[in-house]
């Protein structure tokens, strides 16, 4: 087995391939290479079409035919004759020479004489056997070198055609294929965000279409332009900045990390302030923030430490309704704001609510016409946490006594209060204690 071109194509096969894979043309069998010059070819054809070598397979030349005979040797024979006989003068007869086809050699006769006796005659040589449009020098061979030339001329012709059809099939679908590479590489590259992808188009394609290059050069220059914005916003540090950039560049690939920074911020912000108020402000503005669970644990805190002013009002509101209670001397009023056992009332443990009511009336002695409790806002309170989330407050603070006599004077009297409020929201202990006006 060898590889050889294939004579229609010129593609490389086996000379045992039954065709040839590329143009169809049959191979095995078929085809033979020079003994000259080496070209292979169809077996059919009579001649190498490279070197015009005849085709050894289609040339079968016989033996080699034997010289003819001169005519003097003729004559000599001739003469052996006559003497041999010595009856009749030889008789000469002039050779007979016939022009064949021009593949048929010249043919000379002896002259005859009527032997006396068996005579040898000579045998004359057998034409040799041309191959079929061998050139001998006539116009006829000539003809047929022309024909053949000009069938030549015709095989490379087609198959310079062939091999044109074949080279422009083979650049179209190139072509094609280069152009929809690119065009898929241009909208992956007008989607992406990385200038790197950008780039990469332009160092690659640098013959695509003027339009899309001038695209991603601009879609490039924007997305620097976001670039050295976001560097601008993260190196202030301002949370102005990144809200200004955010706003500019809602749907920037920096998004989530503006929100995150945002958030650390304000973490930051309320962190600083350690109050209620900042912790809330936190967590009503980050409900998803990194942390939530940090705030929620600091307000708690904060909570317990800290009074906050609704639970001031809370405690206002108990004492100034427990005075009022008393002031109009009204019993259900008064038990209403104290808990049903009070850990102290004026020194006496585990006092009860009807022991509340027994002060009240305490209160209005005989000569007491009309009484007024007036609180000042002098509040002391600290806020102590017994539970979870439950608090007690300790409070101090003075009240004002205004009495009316039944002899129609009056009678003003100061008291500082102690007091503590439950969890409950109601008085839990009660203590007061008059102050000198004179001191």
């Amino acid at each position: 087995m060898a590889i050889i071109k294939c004579p229609e194509c010129g593609h490389q096969i086996s000379d045992k391939a039954p065709v040839c894979p590329s143009c169809g043309v049959e191979i095995a069998g078929k085809v033979i290479k020079c003994p000259h010059c080496g070209e292979v070819y169809f077996n059919n054809m009579e001649m190498c079409p490279n070197c015009h070598e005849l085709n050894p397979t289609l040339t079968h030349m016989t033996q080699r035919p034997a010289q003819p005979l001169q005519p003097s040797s003729i004559r000599q024979s001739a003469s052996v004759q006559q003497q041999a006989s010595g009856q009749q003068q030889a008789t000469s007869q002039p050779a007979q020479t016939v022009t064949s086809q021009p593949s048929q050699a010249v043919r000379t006769v002896a002259p005859q004489t009527p032997p006396a006796r068996p005579a040898r005659t000579t045998v004359p040589p057998v034409p040799p056997v041309r191959p079929q449009g061998y050139n001998n020098g006539t116009n006829e061979g000539d003809g047929g070198d022309r024909e053949k030339k000009k069938s030549n001329r015709g095989v490379i012709i087609i198959s310079l055609l062939f091999a044109v059809i074949v080279c422009g099939v083979f650049y179209y679908f190139y072509d094609s294929a280069n152009k929809n590479k690119e065009q898929e590489a241009y909208e992956y590259a007008m989607q992406s965000s990385d200038p790197m992808v950008l780039q990469s188009y332009l160092d690659t394609y640098k013959d695509a279409d003027e339009a899309h290059r001038d695209s991603i050069m601009a879609h490039l220059d924007m997305l620097k332009q976001v670039d050295q914005d976001w560097t601008n916003a993260v190196v202030s540090g301002s949370k102005e900045a990144l809200e200004a950039y955010l706003q500019k560049y809602p749907n920037s690939p920096h998004k989530q990390e503006v929100w995150d920074k945002i958030d650390s911020i304000d973490w930051n912000v309320a962190k600083a302030a350690d109050n209620a108020d900042a912790y809330q402000t936190y967590l009503d503005a980050h409900a998803d923030g990194a942390h939530i669970e940090e705030a929620e644990n600091a307000l708690k805190k904060v909570k317990s430490r800290d009074l906050q002013p609704e639970e001031k009002q809370m405690v206002s509101n108990v004492f100034r309704k427990f005075f009022q209670s008393i002031n109009s001397r009204d019993a259900a009023g008064v038990a209403s704001t104290c808990e049903d056992i009070l850990s102290s009332l004026l020194g006496k443990s585990s006092a009860t609510s009807q022991d509340v009511v027994t002060f009240m009336n305490k209160l209005y002695k005989d000569d007491v016409a009309n009484m007024n409790w007036h609180i000042n806002n002098d509040y002391q309170i600290k806020k102590r946490e017994v539970g979870d989330e439950e608090y007690e407050y300790q409070v101090q603070f003075s009240a004002r006594q205004d009495i009316d006599l039944t002899d129609g004077s009056k009678k003003e009297n100061l008291f500082k209060i102690n007091g503590v409020i439950s969890p409950d929201g109601k008085i839990s202990s009660f203590n007061m204690s008059k102050v000198n006006l004179g001191n």
